[in-house]
């Protein structure tokens, strides 16, 4: 049986400020991804991260990403979408998830750590 393609777009952690976000760094970052790509894969789903820069080639490399498989689902990580410096790059990722893959569900975590609860809620 063919296992859901997800894949998880988000901001390269070493790249953010937490400045605003006290309790996040890219540690926790980091270890919250690899924890729900871990429980994504104990669900039954295949979960790839495509982590990008803060804008300067982010729709480039979601594009490529988007490219190389069908996904089913795509989710976009809660720093692009909450962080009010990223709403164009937000808005752009959108528009080339939208192009790339028209067939994908998207959803959206609140926090690395609650990836799984928004594929299953889609996927």
């Amino acid at each position: 049986m063919k296992k859901t393609q997800v894949l998880v777009i988000g901001l390269e952690p070493s790249l953010v400020d937490f400045g605003t976000m006290p309790d996040m760094n890219a540690e926790k970052v980091r270890s919250g991804l690899a924890a729900d790509q871990a429980r994504l894969a104990a669900l039954g789903y295949e979960a790839e991260l495509c982590l990008t820069d803060l804008g300067d080639t982010a729709a480039d490399v979601v594009a490529r990403k988007l490219s190389e498989k069908p996904f089913d689902c795509v989710v976009i990580g809660a720093g692009i979408r909450t962080l009010p410096a990223y709403f164009l790059l937000f808005e752009r990722l959108i528009n080339v998830v939208h192009r790339a893959a028209p067939q994908a569900r998207i959803c959206f975590n609140t926090k690395p750590s609650d990836t799984a609860e928004a594929v299953q809620r889609w996927a």
